[in-house]
């Protein structure tokens, strides 16, 4: 399988050139497309052609005129005329069914690969990207977009070659026969119906592209009511929410529904819009072959042709509408293909040290994007400067918005600073790979995620090359063995979608014990015994003990019973650092830290 990317414009309105960089995805398939584009000239030489040729050469001689004289056919005769016309259909059926089988082989190969880039892109993209963007619409992307896609694409594929060759080919029949016969030469003006055509082809498709582009769009809309009610529904319940979750979906849905009749509307009035150009285009020919008195089985071959050829018009405007609606798939799944990374690593990265030094935060700034355009955000992070001993344990304590989740994510790559620079053991951590830099790094974030797995293949989850314990003991040394040998599957129970079936405490507690086979030697915990009774804290903040020894870690506190875990406290309010030292030391000098200490603590 090829990993070669792909490169199209985004940020403005597709047209067809904008599949051309999808065609190198056909490379490995190479062979079955060309046996498709063969068997769809086949089917459109034996539909364009051999069919008028039937009529206007077998038909004739298995029935001749009686004026003329003509001898009766032999049986042999007879059976070699009649057999070319079951001989034409197979050919075209079994041409047209190679057609459709090989090319929609390639298509769905092709289309697999877009969704699989998709993915894989949504993989790398930086945190900024799904806070602006909802994750109901990410995922109608890379579901309904690409279906659309693969739909339209598929529905195409089958006429795309067929459809001209057969257009082609009655073409040569028509001009050949109405050449031969005299005083039909007329009928070639009936072509002039054709470029006629392409006016509401082209205007139809311009009006159907931007209806699609709407309708898919309120899909994705549609898609994140869902995924936001399905991921509340403790709330949902708590909170009387039904009626209101019910109106909602009713309220997109009907916009979905508006959305669809449009593209419906539009999809739908070509067809019937060349048919009655066509129809007008037969009826001049039959006008006028009546008018120069011509016998019918001299027309009836001539009007036959002329049908065949005016058909493919009519079904390559439907071909035209099902790739206006594939480009609007396409443009939104372009948007996903083509975001910017701003987090990348170095084509030769830094081997990952032994950390001796520490970490170092140098004049380190961040702004997060604006989501009003004619508002410019404030800094999550202004010049801070920070140097983190190696082995050292630090609090990051302040009120909410002050910067302390931003400084995590700036050490673990998920975003990188806006300006500055963050320096482990000297180096700029944008030297290392994203995979050393994140594997030595164990991070318990504050609502911890468990996959639908086994207890022993989320803690799993955590391996690295630091890993030394088995999972039975880093289990036993967050707590979680306890409840774990309480399961009835013990280490191979299920933990649900979310982890329902499992408490907050007993889902903090797996949490750690990540931490704990991770082994990392840097660790970050984001309040890791938020979601404990008071009964298991003392014995999580034991293990934790246990857990910092020797690693260079980060804590955010928003319960100061861990704080003093910590060898120093660093104080943050507006992106910056505002008092640094011990509880003591800063109790006395910053009232931020005194404020939030005295609401806590004081009864």
């Amino acid at each position: 399988m090829t990993n070669k990317k792909i490169k199209a414009p985004i940020g403005e309105t597709l047209g067809y050139k904008s599949f051309f960089p999808y065609f190198s995805l056909l490379k490995p398939y190479w062979l079955p497309f060309v046996g498709a584009l063969f068997c769809g000239l086949i089917y459109g030489v034996s539909s364009g052609f051999g069919l008028p040729f039937m009529v206007d050469q077998v038909f004739p001689r298995i029935f001749p005129d009686q004026g003329t004289g003509s001898p009766t056919l032999s049986n042999f005769e007879l059976f070699y005329l009649i057999a070319w016309f079951p001989t034409v259909f197979i050919i075209r059926g079994t041409s047209g069914y190679f057609n459709s089988y090989l090319i929609n082989y390639c298509g769905l190969r092709v289309l697999e690969k877009i969704r699989l880039q998709v993915f894989s892109k949504v993989q790398r993209l930086p945190v900024s990207f799904f806070q602006k963007n909802q994750e109901g619409d990410l995922l109608s992307r890379i579901t309904s977009d690409t279906a659309q896609l693969q739909s339209a694409l598929l529905g195409v594929s089958n006429d795309l070659v067929r459809q001209p060759v057969t257009f082609v080919g009655a073409l040569v029949a028509l001009v050949i026969m109405a050449i031969q016969r005299e005083g039909m030469s007329f009928i070639l003006l009936c072509l002039v119906v054709i470029p006629v055509c392409v006016f509401p082809i082209r205007r139809v498709g311009e009006l159907l592209m931007r209806r699609a582009l709407g309708m898919q769009q309120k899909v994705g809309s549609m898609t994140a009511v869902l995924s936001e009610n399905l991921s509340a529904y403790r709330e949902v319940r708590a909170f009387n929410l039904e009626s209101r979750e019910e109106e909602r979906l009713r309220q997109s849905s009907e916009e979905f529904l508006q959305a669809r009749m449009k593209v419906v509307k539009y999809a739908h009035i070509l067809t019937p819009l060349i048919e009655i150009l066509t129809a007008v285009g037969i009826s001049f020919a039959i006008f006028q072959a009546a008018k120069s008195s011509i016998r019918l089985d001299a027309v009836v071959p001539v009007i036959t042709a002329l049908y065949i050829a005016y058909d493919p018009i009519k079904k390559l405007g439907g071909i035209n509408n099902k790739i206006k609606e594939a480009l609007a798939s396409l443009q939104r799944l372009n948007e996903i293909l083509h975001a910017k990374e701003t987090v990348k690593q170095q084509a030769s990265p830094s081997s990952f040290p032994i950390i001796q030094n520490g970490i170092e935060f140098k004049s380190v700034s961040f702004t997060y994007e604006s989501f009003h355009e004619d508002k410019e955000a404030n800094p999550a992070l202004h010049e801070l400067n920070l140097s983190i001993k190696a082995g050292e344990s630090i609090a990051l304590v302040g009120p909410s918005g002050a910067g302390k989740s931003t400084l995590i994510n700036m050490l673990c790559r998920f975003q990188d600073p806006t300006s500055g620079n963050i320096l482990i053991d000297g180096t700029n951590i944008k030297k290392f790979s994203l995979k050393d830099l994140r594997e030595s790094i164990s991070l318990v974030p504050q609502k911890p995620f468990l996959f639908d797995v086994s207890v022993e293949e989320n803690i799993a989850i955590g391996k690295s090359k630091y890993t030394k314990d088995s999972i039975e003991e880093a289990a036993k040394a967050s707590n979680a063995l306890e409840f774990i040998d309480e399961l009835p599957m013990k280490l191979q129970a299920r933990l649900g979608e979310k982890a329902t079936r499992v408490s907050g405490g007993q889902l903090q507690r797996l949490a750690l014990a990540r931490a704990f086979y991770r082994n990392s030697p840097i660790l970050i915990l984001d309040e890791a015994t938020s979601a404990l009774d008071s009964e298991n804290e003392e014995k999580i903040q034991d293990a934790m003990k246990a857990l910092i020894q020797g690693k260079t870690t980060i804590m955010i506190a928003h319960r100061f019973s861990s704080v003093r875990l910590a060898d120093r406290i660093l104080v943050m309010d507006g992106g910056k650092i505002v008092a640094d030292g011990t509880h003591d030391d800063i109790y006395e000098s910053s009232s931020i830290y005194r404020k939030l200490y005295d609401q806590q603590i004081t009864p």
